[in-house]
């Protein structure tokens, strides 16, 4: 009889020290806002587009010879479906997603005029059975391209050689 009171008490003692420190806990489901490495200012987004200036000049005029696209956008809906749709295609072709690289592109000059384009693809690596280094492969910084779809397809900036802001 004596094990039983002391198993009542500690169970007792237990679920009120577990609802005196969980009480003060955060129980909201409400995802933390964290700021991401690489931030920059719009004075720095500014100086970045006008430095690129020189070179931009020089694909339009040289090669292109006319305005060229300087930018593209994406909603934030195909954004986020793209993302989901990249890690679960990515999973399904044995690599771990972890991050996204993006491309600077241009259509043949038969389609869209020849436009400059930017499209997304997924980066991480490949899920390898214990037992392998990978102290020995040399993959760039956040891991190397997945060999699963991209995207492009974002809207050119209006009008197509517009700096930013736009």
């Amino acid at each position: 009889m004596k094990k039983l009171g002391s198993l009542i008490l500690g169970v007792l003692i237990g679920a009120l020290a577990t609802y005196y420190f969980c009480s003060t806990c955060e129980t909201s489901t409400q995802i933390a806002i964290v700021a991401p490495k690489g931030l920059i200012t719009p004075e720095e987004a500014r100086t970045l587009d006008q430095a690129f200036n020189s070179r931009h000049a020089l694909i339009s005029d040289s090669i292109v010879m006319r305005p060229d696209n300087r930018s593209s956008w994406w909603s934030l809906k195909d954004m986020r479906d793209y993302l989901n749709y990249a890690e679960n295609e990515s999973k399904e072709l044995g690599y771990t997603m972890n991050g996204v690289r993006v491309y600077l592109g241009a259509y043949p000059t038969d389609r869209e005029v020849g436009y400059t384009t930017m499209f997304l693809v997924p980066t991480g690596v490949e899920n390898i059975s214990q037992g392998n280094s990978t102290l020995f492969n040399m993959l760039p910084p956040g891991g190397g391209d997945i060999p699963g779809g991209g995207l492009n397809g974002g809207q050119p900036g209006m009008p197509p050689p517009a700096n930013y802001p736009q």
